[in-house]
């Protein structure tokens, strides 16, 4: 009996282990995700990958307007942990699906809330959820692109191109982040602080609204305060000048840039030193 109990539980093991056994093979449309900082914002996009395989891609096996889930299988999913401008619209942070109407002239591209879907999600899609719809140019590449890639391009400080391409298509646009509010922020908190260990953050704020060329009189101000607490700094002091330069006070860029050489000459820096001299040379023209 306990003999014939043990062959009836071998066989049921057997059949059970047959049964969860799975062959596994490649995915046709491989999962993916691309993640990239954008400012201080970090972004990322998840999607299946097809492939053309000789097929023609848009308007025959993507049809033009119809609504396509930008990839295969589930819908793509576009995540950023702060508060993102798209088309002019701030969407908050959070995880949304990235879904396309395809044209022969103009694409629509939509964000929309529910993440839920496989594909599309057919009759149970509400155009509500929409977070933002927008037009968008293709733009034909010469060059095929054999498997469906979304990307991040063209980066800034504060921004990025998300790119789709596929076959002879590429289509962009733009995701721009709030960072001068949150550098503004940063800085507000250290005017309350003015201690010797934030002076890097001081200079940094006043190099990043100086290529900005944006509230220079904010840059001027956080360039004094770090050379202040340290007037040995000769980088600082030579960005002190560019600022005081692009305000057109030449004279007062070319007395901070002849300290800036003072002390660069003390640390050995020759490169600063011709650096400087050039300028120089220039701003006396203009003054």
């Amino acid at each position: 009996m306990f003999q014939k109990t043990l062959s009836i539980l071998g066989v049921f093991l057997i059949g059970l282990m047959s049964v969860n056994a799975q062959v596994q093979t490649p995915a046709p449309s491989p999962l993916s995700t691309v993640s990239q900082k954008v400012g201080l914002t970090d972004f990322s996009i998840t999607y299946s990958r097809p492939s053309m395989k000789g097929r023609k891609v848009f308007g025959e096996l993507v049809p033009f307007d119809k609504m396509w889930r930008t990839g295969a299988n589930a819908s793509t999913k576009l995540k950023f942990n702060k508060e993102t401008t798209i088309a002019e619209t701030k969407i908050p942070a959070g995880e949304y699906a990235l879904y396309a109407i395809p044209a022969k002239d103009e694409w629509t591209i939509i964000i929309h809330k529910n993440t839920s879907y496989w594909g599309t999600g057919g009759e149970n899609y509400k155009e509500e959820e929409d977070v933002v719809r927008f037009k968008v140019k293709p733009v034909e590449l010469n060059d095929k692109t054999e498997t469906f890639t979304i990307d991040f391009e063209n980066l800034t400080r504060t921004s990025a191109d998300i790119t789709l391409r596929w076959e002879n298509t590429a289509i962009r646009f733009k995701a721009e982040t709030g960072v001068d509010a949150e550098i503004e922020a940063q800085i507000e908190q250290f005017d309350k602080n003015p201690e010797a260990s934030l002076t890097n953050s001081y200079f940094l704020a006043a190099s990043y609204y100086l290529e900005k060329g944006k509230e220079l009189d904010k840059a001027l101000k956080w360039a004094t305060k770090a050379t202040e607490i340290r007037p040995d700094a000769y980088w600082m002091l030579r960005t002190k000048a560019l600022i005081q330069a692009k305000q057109k006070d030449y004279k007062g860029a070319i007395a901070t840039l002849k300290k800036s050489s003072e002390k660069a000459k003390e640390r050995g820096n020759d490169e600063y030193v011709n650096m400087n001299k050039k300028s120089i040379a220039e701003w006396i023209k203009l003054k």
